[in-house]
Parts: structure tokens; C-alpha cells; sequence
């Protein structure tokens, strides 16, 4: 999918009141069409729905755009990318009513709440097990020459899935992390702007081994009726995505999109997120019996905040990108 390519999905349009511009990542497109009706049809608020093909194509777009950007609610930025969109001063401070009792304490990443965790799920490398018998057992295994040209994965600079598994890399190698993006780079067949490319490319067989979600054997169980793919995370040593969604502040609407982000955290939102976003959601509810086959690291790591995300991408262009 192109990126900065909007689709334009009106949900509903009958009522005359208020309208609200949700922005979110092409991805989210089938959750939207689940929900965002019973939103409508409870409140009588008109949803339209824009998309770009990922979140950090969405947080640079929206920079770029400033007070022009047409978005009153966006869904997507995750707990790495928040960091941009924070610096920019992007979202009004907002917390949907009853959050801190619905919402575990490890989930909120902005005490400020001008984001609203919605979902989550670790970061993983998934592979076609009838692909590659060998086993893997750490992120240093994929370095080997065997797995020359296996490897998807997205890059970081447009992708919450590529910058959030950069940094899981460095969490995992510290010093010798530049190290080990040397070692890898022979493995890479490619590097897509966002996980839907990488997914297309994987499940038509172009690469084994994907950079994607701890949840892909949940994925399978439920579309292919078994488990087809292995996940992989190092020792159970995992990196968690906690995407949020926060209102824009020139939006001329804050009240109707304060009452979106309350729904966003009700349960007729969050149960319809496990087999859409195919990733946690934040309250509890009832889940599929296929999240059997979702994998949840032992040990979550965090980036420090002292660890500046653009040194770490800008030393990963000087890799990628060295003859």
C-alpha cells in the first residue's frame, strides 16, 4: 500500500450532528468497520475515516502539516513514536472517564494522557516452520549464511514495527548492537515501509522469517485452523508495542472526540480488538480461544528515555546504507 494514500471510509452519514476525522494506520481499517457504527448509532456522531500506510508515516505527516491537518482523533502512535508526536505538540491532554481503574499501571506510557493505550502486544520474529527446520533460538542465529535474503523486516523510520524492533535490538546487544545490524544485513531480502507490505510479502512466500507480533500463532490458528507459525522472542526477553490513540489539538470538536476516546476503552470496542488488531486489549475482556497460540515475553524490556531514538536510527542508516 502507498504511503500517504488515504482511504476515505464514511461509516455512516444520516444523522446531521457532529462529525469527527479519525486518522489511523491502513491496518486498522477492519476494526474501524466492527466498531465505529455502534459509536454512531449510541451517540449520533458521523465518523469519517482516513488512512496512511503506517503510524509513523501518520506522526511525520501530521508534523508536517502542523495546524493544517485535517484529523480531529488519531488512532496508532505507539509508546516510541509518542516521543515525536510529543516534542510537536500534537495531542490535547485527555483521560477517558474510570481509565486508571480499567487500565493496568504498566500500560500508561504518557501521565499526561494525551494518549489513550488501546492495545498491545510484543514484538516478535515469526517464521514459516516447514520453511526453516533449523532450529532459532536468539536473534544472532539469523546472522548465520544459511538464512541469506530470509528475513522482512520494516524500517524504522516509517514503520512502529521497524523502530520498535531497532530498539529491541539495542536492549538486547547494547554495545554491539551496531555489530549485529552488520551481521544481519546479509540476511535481509528486504525492508518495506510498513508491516502490511511485510506481512503481503511474507505470506506469499517471498521470505521465511518476518519482523511482526508475538500473536501471529493466534493469526493462523484462526485462518488456517493450525499454529503455522513459529515466534520467536530471545530468552523471552521481549519489547511490547503499546499503541494509543489521543485527540489532535486543533481539532474543533474536543468534546465529541473526548466521548470517541471513551469508547475506545469500552468493552463494545475493546472485544472486537484481539481479532482485528490481532493484539491485546487493554480491559479486560472475553478473548478467542485461539490467544491460546499468543506468545507474552517472560521479561518486557523498556527503552530508557535517555536513549535518543533518531542516534539509534540515524547509526542504523549508516549500516543499512554503507557500501
Amino acid at each position: 500500500m502507498k504511503a500517504l494514500s488515504l482511504l476515505l471510509l464514511v461509516l455512516l452519514a444520516s444523522t446531521g450532528l457532529s462529525m469527527l476525522v479519525v486518522y489511523s494506520y491502513d491496518s486498522f481499517v477492519p476494526l474501524a468497520l466492527e466498531t465505529f457504527e455502534e459509536f454512531t448509532l449510541k451517540t449520533g456522531i458521523e465518523v469519517k475515516l482516513k488512512t496512511l500506510s503506517d503510524s509513523g508515516s501518520l506522526v511525520n505527516y501530521i508534523v508536517s502539516m502542523g495546524e493544517k491537518f485535517d484529523g480531529d482523533v488519531v488512532i496508532g502512535i505507539d509508546n516510541l513514536l509518542s516521543r515525536k508526536a510529543f516534542e510537536a505538540d500534537i495531542f490535547l491532554p485527555y483521560k477517558p472517564a474510570g481509565s486508571e481503574n480499567l487500565i493496568s499501571q504498566d500500560l500508561i506510557f504518557d501521565p499526561l494522557w494525551r494518549l489513550t493505550p488501546y492495545d498491545y502486544g510484543a514484538i516478535a520474529l515469526i517464521y514459516d516452520s516447514q520453511s526453516i527446520t533449523s532450529k532459532i533460538e536468539s536473534l544472532q542465529d539469523l546472522t548465520d549464511g544459511k538464512f541469506k535474503k530470509a528475513l522482512i523486516l520494516q524500517d524504522p523510520r516509517t514503520s512502529s514495527t521497524g523502530l520498535a524492533f531497532l530498539s529491541w535490538t539495542y536492549l538486547l546487544f547494547g554495545e554491539d548492537f551496531e555489530q549485529f545490524w552488520r551481521a544481519l544485513k546479509p540476511s535481509i531480502l528486504t525492508i518495506t515501509l510498513g508491516w502490511d507490505d511485510s506481512f503481503e510479502k511474507f505470506e506469499a512466500g517471498e521470505a521465511p522469517i518476518m519482523v511482526s507480533y508475538a500473536t501471529d500463532g493466534a493469526y493462523s490458528a484462526h485462518y488456517y485452523g493450525q499454529s503455522l507459525y513459529s515466534v520467536l522472542i530471545p530468552q523471552g526477553k521481549g519489547y511490547v508495542q503499546i499503541e494509543g490513540a489521543g485527540i489532535v489539538r486543533w481539532t474543533d470538536n474536543p468534546e465529541e472526540a473526548g466521548m470517541f476516546l471513551d469508547f475506545l476503552l469500552s468493552p463494545d470496542f475493546q472485544r472486537h480488538v484481539p481479532l482485528n488488531q490481532w493484539m491485546f486489549p487493554v480491559i479486560e475482556v472475553e478473548m478467542p480461544a485461539v490467544f491460546q497460540y499468543a506468545v507474552k515475553p517472560s521479561t518486557i524490556l523498556k527503552l530508557p528515555p535517555e536513549v535518543e531514538l533518531e542516534e539509534l536510527i540515524g547509526k542504523w542508516e549508516r549500516i543499512i546504507y554503507e557500501k
